[in-house]
């Protein structure tokens, strides 16, 4: 009976579906839950690439999907971070789930504006950040009341950031950097807010001083080249002052001085004025003529002393030269010397003065007080041969007003192609502040000293250096062929066969060469060798970068990223041990490996040197029949020799280079052999 039942339903459904065609959302709207709806809705256009596998063939549960987290059958959280989605965030699908607490949707390929989620009232954390959002700031999130943390960095957004932001009084966290918006900021008043950025936008005008904004510090708000204010130390009226330059006079108190007076609604001036009080026109001219007359006589009592007190110390002085020759030493032995007083009651002329004996001088040094030294904080400091090019081709305060570009992000910090007015390109390499605390001002100045002298063909060259206040800047010369990393792996549309033989063995000489020269330098080690920190240069030669600045930052938290952490040294990879020369060697092995076979780090086998080699053979798709085999079989055993595990094993950079040299010299001789087999 209940089977027949069942039938009979089913059939009076699709005769019905039959009469009365819907769509299959439509149907699914009947059976599913909404907030499984509102998530297969988001997929249907935000997954393209058919990542989330979200799925109705199965008996599902859609609190069990990817990303997804319930409370009672709710969706409360919806955390989809760099999944590798991509397409639109399509209207009246995820604002559907008016129990979300969190959305994050970071790091994916989504485009497209914002729709409106003003249904999900109970949000309190959205990051959006890394993706290819566009369009104005959207209303609709203006009134999420409930939201602590707004996260829309690194997309595409304009227009202005509005004032109604401040209605999001409960907000803790607003990053709003490398964005387009423009115009200006708006007096921010949030009481909790603790973390702020909306540097690398294209904001302009004075900022507000509040109680908010006054919390951070040049960084959350740099790049940013029309704006100004004491907060980013930085004058609104000229180009004069330099940044950070906290002994000019503060611009808003000298710009509002030479204002005039504003006037009120009646039409008189705001000016305060004693009671009482009627000053006319002419007085006024009165007072000026008699402040200008005692000015006038001022200056002219003023020359008259300046002249009798200059006249007066000649006089001196030429009593002072007589008393001096009558007393001088004979040169024949005339020993008479002049009386104590007379000595000390004038003062001795330089060119009167004997030079002293060596332990008078070293007697003097001793007494001599030690003088502390004081790095030299708020100055662009320029490094190397000032005839190179740098030093008064442009000042700290055009580096600040530049038009920056990001160009990465890395262990160290932030790198930025900067444009100046003069059209002049420099790369502009900045510290993370909280990874650079751990040095202090001195440090910094003293290692950067050392590392500005460091010149090698295959060394990009530090141009220049600045620090004030935990900002730390290091300049170098710009290179426009981009990074080995891009020439190896190509871009995320279009992938590339391993480089050419001869081209890795360029390249690795070129790396070598620059490791050695480092590890017989003062710096002693690079510290951060991998593909990404190998640029090319004018003629393509490989040119080392972010040398010698590993030291400077907190090594103790490891890196996050897998490749990064497989480039490190077995030795530094869990600890806050310093590296050494061998750790570069080691990294130079990695280098190797992902120069021959285009393969990242993080998905480099360890085997045994014959396996090593069968896998290199793979990737680069060759047989041993290939010109190449014998070269590539003793470049494959340097790598090895250079990723051993033991640091006291592996090869020092001379030698690598000298094997290097013997794998040229051995491909030459088979070319020359095969010329000679062949004629």
């Amino acid at each position: 009976m209940t089977l027949f039942f069942l039938y009979s339903l089913l059939f009076l459904l699709l005769r019905f579906s039959a009469a009365y065609p819907l769509p299959a959302t439509d149907y699914f709207n009947s059976f599913l839950p909404s907030d499984a709806v509102a998530l297969l809705s988001f997929k249907s256009t935000a997954d393209l690439d058919d990542k989330l596998l979200y799925s109705l063939t199965e008996p599902y549960d859609y609190c069990q999907w990817r990303g997804v987290e319930c409370s009672q059958d709710r969706v409360v959280r919806l955390v989809l971070k760099g999944v590798g989605l991509r397409g639109r965030f399509s209207p009246e699908t995820l604002s559907r789930l008016d129990q979300l607490r969190v959305l994050s949707l970071e790091d994916n390929s989504l485009s497209g504006s914002i729709p409106d989620l003003s249904p999900l009232v109970n949000l309190r954390t959205l990051t959006l950040s890394r993706n290819g959002f566009s369009g104005a700031l959207p209303p609709s999130l203006l009134s999420l009341r409930r939201l602590l943390v707004l996260d829309l960095s690194y997309n595409n957004f304009s227009g202005e950031i509005p004032s109604d932001i401040n209605a999001l009084t409960r907000l803790s966290s607003l990053n709003l950097e490398f964005n387009r918006f423009n115009g200006e900021l708006p007096p921010l008043n949030q009481s909790y807010m603790t973390s702020f950025n909306v540097s690398g936008n294209k904001l302009t005008g004075k900022i507000p001083v509040t109680a908010t904004l006054l919390r951070f510090n040049v960084s959350s708000f740099w790049p940013n080249a029309g704006l100004c204010g004491e907060i980013i130390n930085r004058s609104c009226g000229s180009l004069s002052p330099p940044f950070f330059d906290s002994s000019k006079p503060n611009a808003t108190s000298s710009s509002s001085a030479s204002q005039p007076p504003q006037t009120a609604q009646n039409g008189e001036a705001t000016l305060p004025t004693l009671p009482g009080s009627s000053v006319s026109k002419k007085s006024k001219n009165g007072w000026l003529v008699l402040g200008f007359t005692i000015g006038l006589a001022s200056l002219v009592v003023l020359g008259l002393c300046l002249g009798v007190y200059s006249l007066v110390i000649k006089n001196r002085r030429d009593d002072e030269d007589n008393d001096v020759t009558m007393f001088q030493p004979n040169l024949k032995g005339d020993t008479t010397q002049p009386p104590t007083e007379s000595l000390t009651a004038r003062a001795v002329p330089a060119s009167s003065i004997k030079p002293l004996k060596r332990e008078e001088e070293v007697k003097i040094q001793i007494q001599a007080p030690p003088q502390k030294r004081v790095p030299r904080s708020g100055d662009l400091i320029f490094c190397g041969d000032v005839n190179e090019g740098g030093e008064g081709m442009y000042t700290l305060d055009q580096l600040m007003r530049a038009s920056a570009e990001l160009l990465g992000r890395g262990s160290v910090g932030t790198t930025y192609k900067a444009v100046m007015v003069n059209q002049m390109i420099v790369t502009v390499k900045r510290f993370a502040p909280s990874k650079t605390a751990v040095t202090s001002d001195l440090e910094f100045e003293n290692h950067m000293e050392k590392v500005g002298t460091l010149r090698h063909p295959n060394l990009v060259p530090t141009k220049a250096y600045f620090q004030s206040n935990g900002e730390r800047l290091v300049i170098y010369d710009y290179q426009p062929n981009g990074s080995l990393f891009n020439l190896i792996h190509g871009s995320r549309t279009s992938k590339t066969k391993p480089l050419h033989w001869t081209s890795c063995l360029k390249i690795a000489e070129d790396v070598a060469q620059a490791l050695h020269y480092i590890h017989q330098s003062s710096a002693k080690f690079h510290g951060n060798l991998k593909s990404t920190n190998i640029l090319l240069g004018h003629d393509f030669e490989a040119c080392l970068t972010d040398y010698c600045l590993s030291v400077l930052i907190d090594s103790s938290v490891p890196p996050s990223d897998p490749d990064i952490a497989s480039y490190k040294a077995p030795e530094i990879r869990k600890s806050a041990n310093s590296p050494t020369s061998k750790c570069d060697v080691y990294s130079f092995g990695v280098f190797l490996f992902e120069l021959l076979t285009g393969k990242p780090a993080s998905r480099q086998p360890f085997m045994a040197e014959n396996n090593m080699l069968d896998w290199v053979r793979a990737m680069r798709q060759e047989d041993k029949k290939s010109k190449e085999e014998n070269g590539l079989e003793m470049m494959t055993q340097t790598a090895c020799l250079c990723r051993v595990t033991s640091p006291d094993k592996r090869p020092t950079m001379r030698e690598v280079i000298k094997m290097i040299q013997d794998i040229k010299e051995s491909v030459v001789m088979t070319e020359e052999n095969d010329k000679f087999q062949y004629s």
